[in-house]
This record gives C-alpha cells, structure tokens and sequence, in this order.
C-alpha cells in the first residue's frame, strides 16, 4: 500500500476538495510502512518536528493557516534526510524524491490557499 500527498482547498461548506494529481507519481509519499520507520519514526520525532508524526497513527492535514510553518519544518528536516533514510533502512533517494513530492504539494498549497493531505 501507498502513501499518498494531495493538495486540498477547502469549500464553502468546510469540506476539503483535492486537486488534480501531479503525473508521473509525484503523489506518492513512501510506503504504507513509512508512517512509523521514517515520517514518525523517533529520529523524525529528535529533530523536533510537529507536523510529520501525525503520520504515525494517523493522516497528516496541514491547514492551509500551518502551511508556511509547515515548510518551514520541512526545510529543517532537509538536511538530516540521509540519517533518517539510512535509521529506517531505506534508499537516500527514494526518501529525498518523497520528501520532495510532499515538499511540492505545500508549494502548491501556499499558491491556492489550500492544504496539504498525507493520507
């Protein structure tokens, strides 16, 4: 199983509507079991981190007030993506193009408005 990174607005009534999917798998987040080894992972959790692990347990929603500090997170977290990869046993880059494809979507968050869906 898939994790997945969508981009949201919200509607009128409250409700969150997903934008159209980036091609070529930019919306792929890691695997099902990146939730606990990496995004929630106590390496993740050393560095400080509010927003990814959420991940661990549950789907991660940025509201589109958190985003800024979102990628402000995510910038910290920039730098110590090879340890994390390397304390989860994954790839460097495969955690680098999936940290990138979350990274993006909060780019085209911030731009509309929206939020950020890990799920």
């Amino acid at each position: 199983m898939s994790l997945l990174v969508h981009t949201f607005v919200l509607a009128p009534d409250g409700t969150e509507e997903l934008l159209e999917d980036p091609p070529n798998g930019r919306d792929l987040a890691g695997f099902e079991s990146t939730r606990v080894r990496l995004w929630g992972s106590a390496g993740m959790r050393a560095l400080g981190t509010r927003f990814f692990p959420r991940l661990d347990g549950d789907d991660l929603r940025v509201l589109p007030e958190e985003v800024g500090d979102f990628l402000a997170e995510c910038e910290a977290v920039r730098p110590h993506l090879p340890a994390l990869a390397e304390q989860g046993g994954y790839e460097p880059h495969y955690v680098a193009a999936r940290f990138d494809h979350i990274v993006a979507a909060a780019h085209r968050a911030r731009e509309v408005g929206g939020g950020v869906l890990v799920w």
